[in-house]
């Protein structure tokens, strides 16, 4: 009888080692580059991680933070018609929105025309929720070289920093937290475009260009987030406690009142008894 043929084992499927080959490729390459950064582009950063999670199967991507950010305050400015005044774009630090002083404050002054606070409320509004609100807010004034002296602005240092604030002011108001705040006077020591030519005359229209106010809305490290909410979670408890003494308070004027009012009224018994006796 001949010998029985050997056994032989079934390979085992490993296509899986495949996908987690190209998977730990992938993450090498990019913390290479990460370590090849001598500074990280932000919108570039993000770009990369969205393309990562969708090659090792994550799906489509969720849109990047700073894109959502950009996206909702863009959607504001069409909404309230102010397009031409204002541009928003993604730097290396997050989303910054220019806002021309042409559109927004009146010549010379601080003071933000009311057609324009609508827009900045907006934003404020925004900035509070709970999928944007984890971003620092420094808020640059801007203005052209040409020198002011008034009593409320000696230069164009108080006269940029006061625009500035003003802008602070009004999202202060709509909600925004004054831990993300952060204001900054420029002067004419940054333009974007030159003032004046060769021979130094004004080129008007470049003056212009360089009276702004630029919002850089910069998202939060972890360490700042944690800080952040901390204080959120104090100011959130220290209101419940203002409220839970104002509520005890009003209990106990409420008692002290019904005590008068028992004690008015047993006064006054004891007086008609008095009259009665008296008669």
């Amino acid at each position: 009888m001949p010998p029985p043929p050997p056994l032989t084992e079934e390979p085992d499927d490993e296509e899986w080692l495949t996908t987690y080959a190209d998977a730990i490729t992938l993450l090498m390459a990019f913390f290479v580059m990460l370590v090849s950064f001598s500074k990280i582009d932000l919108p570039l950063f993000e770009e990369v991680m969205s393309g990562i999670q969708q090659e090792i199967g994550m799906g489509a991507a969720k849109e990047t933070s700073t894109s959502e950010v950009k996206t909702k305050i863009e959607e504001i400015v069409f909404q309230i018609g102010m397009e031409q005044m204002v541009e928003v774009q993604k730097d290396s630090r997050g989303v910054t929105i220019e806002m021309a002083n042409a559109g927004f404050f009146k010549p010379g002054t601080a003071q933000i025309k009311e057609e324009a606070i609508p827009l900045i409320a907006e934003w404020g509004k925004v900035l509070v929720k709970e999928e944007y609100k984890y971003f620092l807010i420094e808020v640059e004034g801007h203005t052209d070289d040409d020198p002011i002296h008034t009593e409320q602005f000696p230069s164009n240092w108080e006269l940029s920093s006061d625009r500035a604030a003003a802008v602070v002011r009004v999202m202060q108001a709509n909600g925004v937290h004054r831990f993300q705040l952060k204001v900054s006077g420029f002067g004419d020591s940054h333009p974007k475009v030159p003032n004046r030519d060769i021979s130094g005359n004004p080129i008007k229209l470049n003056q212009a260009k360089n009276r702004r106010v630029i919002v850089r809305l910069v998202p939060m490290d972890n360490k700042l987030k944690e800080e952040f909410v901390d204080i959120l979670l104090e100011a959130r408890l220290a209101k419940e406690e203002r409220k839970r003494r104002l509520e005890e308070k009003a209990k106990q004027d409420a008692i002290q009142e019904q005590l008068k009012a028992a004690e008015a009224e047993t006064k006054a018994t004891e007086q008609i008894q008095q009259d009665l006796n008296a008669q």
